[in-house]
């Protein structure tokens, strides 16, 4: 049976069809019941209907595609319903202003079934949010969502990967199969969970701590006091750290935050 909205390439869409794994993602907010929540490239509503049900009059859907606008206004009365409190906003997440959909300084929830194309976008602008996002989850592609959650040691970690744990707990909840989706997509999915933890102070400078992660891992073969040199005064060393002969993926947030102590001490 053909989808009544053509999934297109261009926008990454993947339209999930098994509702048992649309009830799981959405069962992640389970916590937040009563924050506000946005749901990113809802296409057919399949993860929807059941936010709907749970966050029903506090949810905000996203969606740039008039087709599926279209679609969901059709066949979802809450989004066309003006008391309801339920909105469709139509358009690219990627440009959208968070706190002009969500006045004020309260928290609320981002979740989504990710198209694949921007996932590493649409979190790199959660992190932009941190201070109001409590609670990110949804799904993307499986090596996009371990790279989220990869701990220190392993080969997955990557930028976000250190980014997002200074700020948030980050579960990878369990996998998803090609087959429950139109179009099947190549590789399989992930889904996962970032809470708010609570560091409100990360106790460096965050704009040289991300100067660093973001320098090391575009580095990610040289030791830390090879790929450091470039942001270091003309003569200056880092001092004899253990840190300084690691390589970025070795390192924990905590010792990311001490190196970043030490490169500003130098400068």
């Amino acid at each position: 049976m053909k989808p009544e909205v053509r999934p297109k390439k261009a926008l990454g869409q993947h339209f999930l069809t098994d509702l048992g794994v649309a009830a799981r993602i959405a069962s992640t907010l389970d916590d937040y019941v009563s924050e506000p929540v946005l749901e990113i490239g809802p296409g057919m509503g399949v993860l929807t209907q059941f936010l709907l049900e749970r966050h029903g009059g506090r949810l905000t859907v996203a969606e740039i595609d008039p087709e599926s606008v279209d679609y969901l206004r059709r066949n979802y009365p809450a989004f066309t319903n003006e008391g309801s409190g339920d909105r469709i906003v139509e358009g690219d997440f990627l440009q959208m202003d968070l706190n002009e959909l969500f006045p004020g300084t309260g928290p609320f929830c981002v979740i989504g079934n990710y198209p694949y194309n921007i996932s590493s976008q649409i979190f790199f602008k959660v992190l932009d949010y941190k201070d109001r996002v409590v609670c990110c989850s949804g799904m993307l592609q499986r090596e996009v969502a371990e790279r989220l959650a990869a701990q220190p040691g392993t080969k997955a970690r990557g930028i976000l990967s250190v980014l997002l744990q200074m700020w948030y707990d980050v579960e990878y909840l369990f996998t998803v199969d090609e087959h429950v989706f139109c179009p099947p997509p190549k590789v399989k999915s992930g889904v996962v969970r970032l809470r708010r933890n609570g560091v409100t102070d990360p106790g460096c400078d965050e704009k040289l701590f991300k100067t660093i992660v973001k320098t090391t891992f575009g580095q990610r073969r040289k030791t830390i006091r090879n790929s450091l040199r470039s942001l270091l005064p003309a003569g200056a060393v880092l001092p004899d750290s253990p840190l300084a002969g690691m390589r970025p993926e070795q390192l924990s947030v905590a010792e990311f935050i001490e190196l970043t102590n030490i490169v500003s001490s130098l400068r």
